[in-house]
């Protein structure tokens, strides 16, 4: 493959089955009798299941698509970039913090049910982040993300906390996306201001583990006052997994520029099998393999499972063409931000309606089914919505 594309299918491939996993794992939580390996682990197990390894890998995406969307701004719009990153991640912190407060909304003392405020939310953001075509006058736009607006504080004023301490909205964690956006901040000025230098990313990358590393071995105890608030003095964990994927993609980069991509596998496999090892090494020392807990361990191998599925993705799509194989699930690679969004808006109206699954689908075999199932309809209404335009951008 002489000259890299705009778009890397690869990563797209890779994205779209890590946002469908990440559906599928999500609806499958809390579903009896169906395999735990599938599942997180337990807060307090040495133990990585399937789901355990979706959001690093989903880190390690968003760092591989880095340095090709900045590559196609810096001729054009060299002064933005900084503003882009900011607003971008303004926009994941802020959607990621009322998620947070939805699992500590009161519903006993508010006006609204909670699956009416969690739905009305969410639409709010459908409104304020769509992604409007240049057809799309200046007034007709105002006034839909001025409705979205103006739904969202009307839900900021009615909310309420279950926590006595916190009646109303309040940092409990970032949420999903807010985790994601702190990294992507960190991360994206990284590459931004170093300008995309191999021995900087790789630099920043092997702080971001380290930090992690002497985080849980208490060497960074002074700064638990501020770890809440700003997440690079938290553990390193989210930074690390995407630094890793910016250095993939330089990598990547100079080596397809230098016709010596094959050297890629070579070095993506050889930083596989280090970090798998010092995973299981430091998972003696560190409190063992835990996503709940951002340890080491599950850091490293994380990092080191990434890399090995996606040098299969270059292989298989980049390399082999075989990017059809994935069209199916198109949209959750091309519409992640959509994708994402859609069951936040699903399981809320669901529960308005007081239906249920039949008994068959609500546990084993058939849970799992249905788990599957659901994935591929969100995935499919993303597509959908992309057709008639709908998709929502940050």
């Amino acid at each position: 493959m002489s000259n890299l594309i705009n778009r890397i299918r690869s990563i797209d491939a890779f994205r779209a089955v890590t946002m469908f996993l990440m559906i599928f794992v999500n609806d499958l939580d809390g579903v009896p009798n169906t395999p735990e390996w599938l599942k997180h682990a337990g807060i307090n197990a040495d133990a990585l299941g399937l789901a355990d390894t979706i959001f690093p890998a989903f880190l390690f995406i968003v760092g591989l698509s880095i340095p090709y969307a900045f590559k196609k701004r810096l001729h054009n719009q060299n002064a933005h970039i900084p503003m882009r990153i900011i607003t971008r991640s303004f926009a994941l912190i802020f959607i990621g913090f009322f998620h947070a407060n939805m699992e500590t909304y009161n519903e006993a003392t508010t006006v609204l049910p909670k699956p009416v405020w969690d739905s009305l939310a969410t639409f709010s953001f459908f409104f304020i982040f769509l992604d409007y075509s240049k057809n799309t006058s200046k007034l007709r736009r105002y006034l839909f993300q001025g409705f979205g607006v103006a739904l969202l504080i009307a839900m900021c004023i009615v909310y309420k906390s279950t926590d006595p301490n916190h009646p109303w909205l309040h940092l409990t964690w970032w949420g999903i996306l807010g985790l994601i956006g702190w990294s992507y901040l960190v991360c994206a000025f990284i590459y931004y201001y170093s300008n995309g230098i191999l021995w900087v990313q790789a630099a920043a990358w092997i702080f971001f583990m380290f930090f992690n590393i002497d985080f849980h071995f208490g060497m960074l105890n002074f700064l638990s006052g501020i770890q809440k608030y700003m997440w690079i003095a938290g553990n390193g964990a989210m930074q690390a997994f995407t630094m890793a994927g910016v250095f993939v993609s330089v990598l990547y980069m100079r080596l397809n520029k230098n016709n010596e991509i094959k050297m890629l596998w070579v070095a993506m496999l050889l930083m596989a099998v280090i970090l798998f090892n010092l995973g299981f090494i430091v998972r003696y020392f560190s409190g063992g393999i835990s996503k709940a807990r951002d340890t080491p361990s599950w850091v490293l191998i994380c990092t080191g499972i990434s890399l090995v599925v996606y040098a299969f993705f270059i292989f298989l799509v980049d390399f082999k063409h075989k990017f059809h194989w994935f069209k199916v699930i198109e949209p959750a690679g091309t519409s992640t931000f959509t994708c994402y969004l859609l069951p936040f808006l699903f399981y809320p109206l669901y529960q308005m309606t007081n239906l249920g699954y039949p008994e068959y689908l609500d546990q084993g075999t058939g849970g799992l089914i249905k788990c599957i199932v659901f994935s591929f309809v969100m995935v499919w209404l993303t597509g959908l919505l992309q057709k008639i335009n709908v998709r929502l951008k940050i």
